[in-house]
């Protein structure tokens, strides 16, 4: 009987010893399974096309704890940014102290941290990519042009791929000339002339450069370079100086229309006259169409007047605009000007620039206007 009594005690420790190794095995068992089932999933918002403004928004499938993640943020290259927590721990917002650098790229790594269970997250890293610069599409003059001649109806043209109303653009040229420039609304084509005038003859290389508004400091990046060159001199048969070529047309010039009032246009001398029963009342320099787009000679007539035109097809303002043609297509006025209210040609008068029309320097162009009449004979030679 003691024999029996003292196999059923060491069978119940046996039992009890299997039972308690079964038992560690199920909870470990559970427990991982627990540990898996609560693996908190991260992610990225956004990782392209990022504003150097913008916050990079990380996503916690379920909350974490933040303080579990103190000095394991770290963003490649190293920028200054503010985290900022939400959701109670479901959202890690960053965002740059300045700005994030435009066409770069970053990374973000993030270290292992805890979630609300206490259960640890591995370590995690995201890349994130920013905003290009503009780029440009199409420069005119293309590069490497010769023989160029520019003006307010053919300037420099620069067309961006994207709008710039984020970006500073800056223009140099090479050998130096101050510029002015004038854009679209939509800063996507910039048309750029000098403020004084380009040599003739002469190479000229113009340099694109761009940097984020934002940025305080002088960080412009080149995104352009191309060159040209202007129209070499050309011999004149009147005389170069303006005055004295004025002074040999009121001499020269002689009245093709006796009676009334006329214009006369003289295209070689880049002189216009105007007479009245045969007497020439004042005579001034003016700007004809260049060659290819010529002032058509013969005798035309004022058409119409109106005292500031607008040229849709060029986007500029013609004051004091006479038609000489029904059609409207070539007429007299002042020199043209970008609806900001640049005004650009006075260095071309003299010199046949035009896209047809008839310029006339600033003065000249008002007393042509407020003496000739609808009907008056304008003879083109």
């Amino acid at each position: 009987m003691r024999r029996i009594v003292h196999l059923t005690w060491v069978y119940r420790v046996i039992i009890v010893f299997i039972l308690a190794i079964s038992g560690g095995f199920f909870y470990a068992y559970g427990m991982q399974t627990f540990s898996d089932n609560f693996q908190v999933g991260i992610s990225l918002e956004k990782n392209s096309e990022i504003h150097p403004e913008d916050p990079i928004i990380i996503k916690f499938s379920s909350a974490v704890r933040p303080k579990s993640y103190d000095g394991k943020i770290k963003i490649i290259p190293s920028t200054s940014a503010k985290l900022d927590w939400k959701e109670s721990g479901k959202k890690l917002i960053i965002t740059p102290d300045r700005f994030w650098k435009p066409e770069n790229d970053y990374s973000i790594d993030l270290g292992s941290g805890q979630s609300r269970f206490f259960l640890d997250n591995d370590s995690i890293s995201f890349d994130f990519s920013t905003v290009d610069y503009p780029r440009v599409a199409n420069f005119s003059p293309a590069d490497g042009s010769h023989d160029v001649l520019l003006d307010i109806e053919d300037p420099i043209v620069v067309d961006l791929d994207k709008s710039a109303k984020d970006f500073f653009i800056k223009f140099d040229v090479n050998p130096t000339v101050e510029v002015a420039y004038e854009n679209n609304p939509e800063k996507t084509q910039f048309r750029l002339l000098p403020q004084g005038q380009f040599k003739d003859g002469q190479k000229y290389e113009v340099k694109i450069s761009t940097k984020y508004a934002g940025d305080k400091e002088d960080n412009y990046q080149e995104i352009y370079s191309s060159g040209f060159e202007t129209l070499p001199p050309k011999p004149l048969t009147w005389d170069k100086n303006f005055s004295v070529r004025i002074e040999q047309a009121k001499t020269y010039t002689r009245a093709k229309i006796l009676e009334g009032k006329y214009i006369d246009i003289n295209l070689s001398a880049q002189i216009m006259s105007i007479f009245e029963n045969g007497i020439l009342l004042d005579s001034y320099i003016i700007s004809s169409g260049k060659r290819g787009m010529e002032t058509p000679s013969g005798t035309h007539a004022i058409a119409n007047k109106f005292p500031r035109a607008w040229s849709k097809k060029y986007g500029l303002y013609m004051p004091y605009w006479m038609a000489i043609t029904p059609s409207g297509s070539y007429g007299i006025h002042e020199l043209p000007e970008w609806p900001g209210g640049y005004k650009e040609g006075a260095a071309h008068l003299g010199i046949p620039v035009s896209h047809g029309c008839v310029r006339l320097g600033i003065g000249p162009a008002k007393r042509v206007y407020d003496w000739a009449e609808i009907g008056t004979p304008v003879v083109v030679y």
